[in-house]
């Protein structure tokens, strides 16, 4: 399909050609739906950008771009301050993009760096991520990209990780060890693989220690906002009363499981241990201290971001091969003793 200019895409949306540019800028002037309408349009009628994208190309931005699902999780913020580190000392820019977990967000602001607005991006996938194909279109690009922590896996590109199975293992040996029988690991996603790395760890870890081990209902899925999920928590507690253990995959799900033990008046560790994949930093002083698999959050962005800078340079050190390890921690407190 021939390429068409700004102003034919904005005679066919009936739009104006600043419109149609602000809402390719993610500016808070535009509406999301309009947005999405040029976006949709422009994939259609095969528009880029490309007076921008080239002079952008003849200088560089001086721009990395950050695609996160959120910044609620205390991991991602301090993943943050590592790429921040590392771009600063490089004189570069930080522009971060929020998900907020959507797959069409994502799609929009990786396609967003196609224009070259920036000269590599970092990325940490939606769990709705399953399909590579906007990525596959920014690499054709030759725009650098690193994933931390959340990757796809099916994409070669640098990625900086954690030891997601081995800490999902040892986090089920920890509550078998302490007495439980009883364990649940909850889940935000049946795809991304951090969560199916933890759970597999969690599942091995189960069937090697608990006689009679019933995988079918050993995870538990919690999707939705704080308030949803602490609702389908409540319901498990409930309606299953001998679970005595719990391996939250993410942070925001120990939060909940705490606030739910609250209103049903079951004793943390009494009753109910928790340990929780997290790097909250109250940690150490909530009601009692949660036990937690802390992942190097700083130094995981901090890498990703020296790569990235790398891979900007015209190097690679054979990152696309395999990717970089920075091991987790578990550090028992009293949810779990």
């Amino acid at each position: 399909m021939e390429k068409i200019n700004i102003r034919k895409l904005a005679s066919i949306l009936n739009i104006s050609v600043a419109t149609i540019s602000k809402a390719m800028r993610d500016s808070h002037e535009i509406s999301d739906a309009t947005k999405k309408r040029v976006w949709d349009a422009a994939r259609k009628y095969n528009y880029t950008p490309n007076p921008y994208a080239s002079s952008l190309r003849r200088k560089k931005s001086k721009t990395i771009a950050v695609i996160l699902p959120e910044v609620a999780d205390n991991f991602f913020s301090l993943a943050i301050n590592g790429i921040q580190a590392v771009a600063e000392a490089k004189g570069y820019h930080v522009l971060i993009y929020l998900t907020h977990e959507s797959f069409e967000l994502e799609r929009t602001f990786v396609e967003d760096c196609c224009s070259g607005r920036v000269d590599g991006l970092l990325i940490s996938i939606t769990s709705e991520t399953q399909t590579p194909d906007h990525i596959a279109k920014l690499q054709k690009e030759n725009i650098p990209i690193v994933f931390f922590d959340r990757e796809f896996e099916q994409i070669t590109a640098p990625k900086v990780v954690t030891n997601d199975y081995d800490c999902g293992y040892q986090s089920a040996k920890l509550l078998v060890q302490r007495g439980c029988k009883n364990i649940r690991f909850l889940s935000i996603s049946e795809s991304l693989p951090i969560c199916t790395k933890r759970a597999q760890g969690f599942l091995d870890a189960m069937a090697e220690t608990v006689k009679n081990f019933g995988e079918e209902e050993a995870i538990y899925y919690c999707n939705g906002n704080n308030e949803q999920t602490r609702d389908h928590i409540t319901k498990l507690l409930l309606s299953r009363p001998k679970v005595d253990g719990i391996v939250a995959s993410v942070e925001r799900l120990a939060i909940q499981v705490y606030l739910a033990c609250q209103e049903l008046k079951i004793k943390i560790p009494r009753n109910l241990r928790v340990i929780a994949f997290s790097t909250v930093e109250t940690a150490p002083i909530l009601n009692p201290s949660l036990s937690t698999v802390t992942q190097p959050a700083f130094d995981i962005g901090k890498s990703a971001a020296e790569i990235l800078f790398t891979l900007m340079a015209g190097k690679d050190y054979g990152y696309h091969k395999k990717p970089v390890m920075i091991p987790s921690q578990i550090i028992e407190r009293d949810s779990t003793k």
